[in-house]
């Protein structure tokens, strides 16, 4: 069973270390590039290497631990995200703020960073498939995030957003530029489920913690 360190990884606890600012994105074309909304500034695989290697000094040590690898916490309902390899098509894979604690690779995601892009790919391991924005789904599932790709293109690709004052974490799809929203009103198999529909990051529903995964 794998655990999760006992600390928020905490960008704000770094530069009070460090003196480090949080630094946007790597360059990438404007026109491709979305707009940091007020507050929340764009994570590149740098500065989120340096939390997860445990510069943070109140994050615990974690002997042979691998920091690419992370579990996500919606603020909203404290449940960790979980991707539910056993529903049935169309919703196998399907991304669920479900679970109470991260029991193994069910809750477990690598973030893969894209230098030319600026931007992260999200491969569950569960299955080891990309997590993807149904774009072309209908009604309440339309946007829906799935774990269901076995490459990546626009639809796998998000930007991680940080904000300082608030100690959370958003991302926006890059392929329809809304942002992720845990879907807590949602009732039956999708409830808590993953969506990429929100303009802008309006509350706790748009928020997650980020935690390195333990050996």
């Amino acid at each position: 069973m794998r655990r999760t360190t006992s600390v928020l990884l905490s960008l704000s606890a770094l530069v009070a270390v460090t003196g480090l600012t949080v630094p946007a994105a790597a360059a990438a074309p404007a026109a491709d590039r979305p707009t940091a909304p007020a507050g929340w500034k764009a994570v590149d695989a740098s500065e989120l290497a340096r939390v997860t290697k445990g510069t943070d000094t109140r994050q615990a040590p974690r002997a042979a631990a691998e920091p690419e690898q992370l579990a996500l916490q919606s603020v909203r309902n404290n449940r960790f995200v979980a991707t539910e390899v056993n529903y049935a098509a169309p919703n196998t894979g399907v991304q669920r703020a479900r679970s109470s604690a991260v029991g193994g690779s069910w809750e477990s995601f690598a973030f893969e960073w894209d230098e030319a892009t600026a931007t992260y790919a999200l491969r569950s391991l569960a299955n080891n498939r990309y997590v993807a924005v149904e774009k072309n789904y209908s009604g309440s599932a339309k946007n829906i995030l799935r774990a269901r790709s076995t490459s990546v293109g626009g639809w796998e690709r998000f930007v991680l957003y940080y904000n300082a004052d608030l100690d959370r974490y958003a991302l926006q799809s890059t392929l329809n530029g809304l942002f992720v929203a845990m879907e807590n009103g949602y009732t039956g198999s999708l409830q808590y489920a993953l969506r990429a529909r929100s303009t802008e990051v309006s509350g706790s529903w748009e928020e997650f913690a980020l935690y390195g995964i333990g050996a």
